[in-house]
C-alpha cells in the first residue's frame, strides 16, 4: 500500500557500506524519476550514477549530513552510503528547475525503499568540490545528492506535540526519531459541498 511505503521512506543516514548497490538498480530508480512529472514537460534533469567505492570516497567529504545532530559529523567508515545519485539541472534546457528535482527524488526514494534500500536527500553540498571531484561540466547545476544503501538504522515517526521541537533526534539505542505535525495542524481550512 502506498501509505505504508511513504511512512517507511524516511531519511536514512547510516548504511551497510559493504552491501553493494548495482548500477542496474540505480538505472531503475532514475527511470522512475524520468517518468515523473516535470514542469511544462521540459525534463531538464540529468543524473550521475555512482556505485564505485573509490568514487564514493571523493563524494563523501563534499556533503553535510544532519544539521540537527550537531555532535555527529556524519556516518563513520563502514556506515557510509554504498551508492549515490547526483541530480543535476541542465541549464541548456531550462534555467528554472522549480520542484522537478523534488518530485524526481521522491519517486526514486520510494522506489529504493520498495527494493529494501534506503536513502537520504542531501542539499548541503560543497558544490565546487563535488564539481571538481566528479568533473561535472558547467552547463549542469548541482541540485541534490541522493545517498543510497541498505539501511543500518531504524527511523521512526513521532507525533509532534503542541509547541514541541521539530528537530529529529536519536535515542540511547540509536533509533532516529522524526517528529511530524498532526494532520489537524496542517489542514487550515476545508470547503465541502453541502449535504442533502
Amino acid at each position: 500500500m502506498l501509505a505504508d511505503l511513504i511512512k517507511q521512506t524516511r531519511s536514512c543516514r547510516r548504511f551497510y557500506q559493504d552491501h553493494r548497490v548495482s548500477l542496474e538498480t540505480l538505472r531503475q530508480l532514475v527511470d522512475l524519476a524520468r517518468l515523473s512529472a516535470s514542469a511544462a514537460n521540459r525534463q531538464p534533469l540529468k543524473y550521475i550514477l555512482v556505485a564505485d567505492p573509490e568514487v564514493n570516497e571523493r563524494i563523501f567529504p563534499c556533503l553535510a549530513w544532519a544539521g540537527y545532530l550537531e555532535d555527529w559529523p556524519g556516518p563513520k567508515e563502514g556506515e557510509r552510503p554504498a551508492a549515490y545519485i547526483i541530480i543535476l539541472g541542465d541549464t541548456t534546457l531550462s534555467r528554472n528547475f522549480g520542484c522537478d528535482h523534488g518530485i524526481a527524488a521522491q519517486s526514486m526514494l520510494l522506489g529504493a525503499r520498495e527494493t529494501g534500500l534506503a536513502g537520504c536527500l542531501i542539499g548541503a553540498i560543497k558544490k565546487t568540490g563535488l564539481r571538481e571531484a566528479l568533473g561535472i561540466p558547467k552547463p549542469f547545476e548541482i541540485l541534490l545528492v541522493m545517498a543510497l544503501g541498505e539501511p543500518r538504522e531504524r527511523v521512526v515517526i513521532d507525533a509532534l506535540a503542541a509547541n514541541a521541537d521539530i528537530r529529529y533526534w536519536r535515542d540511547q539505542e540509536g533509533v532516529h526519531h522524526v517528529p511530524k505535525r498532526n494532520l489537524t495542524d496542517v489542514v487550515i481550512r476545508v470547503f465541502d459541498s453541502p449535504t442533502e
